[in-house]
């Protein structure tokens, strides 16, 4: 008599509700286990290197209807961490005498001022496109920061900054959440929305700010950033 194994017992497999219960589970503990302290996050910073889309900001800012203060903006992006150095990228008008003299301000209070003459498009319109500039620098600069903070939301960056974590660096990423690209949230550490700390980076409000308020800056060209 041959022995016919009882498949209730020997090929017995848990039930699919028993499966999505322990995967469940296996969930809630990875989540309490993995997920930093804002202060931890901080801790482990190390040296920190800045890079700003200027134009990407001015448009953000132009959004929240806030004048940006670039000292209070510089402590809050380094949050006492070690600042290696903080880059501003913007198109630039040399016969803007306002510009320039902001320009000079920027250079003189803590940022290292990335300019590129605007270009005259067919259609009457001014651009500098100095996502490559970002892209090299953030690529040069690789082991002498620990991370790097866009200030942009431009998905074109994204392939840099997923380089550049592969070599060891943190990316943080703050820009305003509706002109950000998925791309670019999806490869950094941290993402942090303008909306959420705009508080702590404008200077006081004044009335009746308007596009002009920023355009007298000669910094945002007439291509919104993507």
């Amino acid at each position: 008599m041959k022995y016919k194994p009882d498949i209730t017992t020997a090929f017995h497999k848990p039930s699919l509700l028993h499966h999505q219960s322990g995967i469940k589970q296996m969930f809630e503990e990875f989540e309490e286990d993995a997920i930093f302290t804002p202060e931890q996050v901080l801790e482990n910073r190390g040296r920190v290197a800045i890079f700003i889309d200027g134009s990407n900001l001015f448009y953000a800012a132009l959004q929240l209807g806030i004048e940006i203060d670039y000292t209070k903006l510089l402590c809050r992006l380094t949050g006492g961490s070690r600042l290696l150095r903080a880059f501003f990228y913007t198109g630039v008008d040399r016969t803007n005498e306002k510009q320039q003299g902001f320009l000079l301000w920027m250079r003189r209070n803590g940022y290292r001022v990335i300019a590129k003459d605007l270009v005259q498009l067919p259609d009457g319109s001014k651009k500098a496109n100095l996502d490559v500039e970002i892209a090299v620098d953030l690529m040069a600069l690789v082991g002498s920061y620990d991370t790097a903070v866009i200030v942009s939301g431009d998905g074109d960056l994204a392939y840099a900054a997923d380089a550049v974590s592969y070599r060891g660096s943190r990316i943080e990423v703050v820009s305003l959440r509706s002109m950000t690209s998925d791309s670019l949230i999806n490869v950094a550490d941290r993402y942090i929305d303008l909306d959420q700390i705009k508080e702590d980076i404008q200077k006081s409000p004044k009335p009746n700010m308007s596009y002009s308020s920023f355009s007298g800056l000669g910094i945002l060209d007439n291509n919104k950033p993507r």
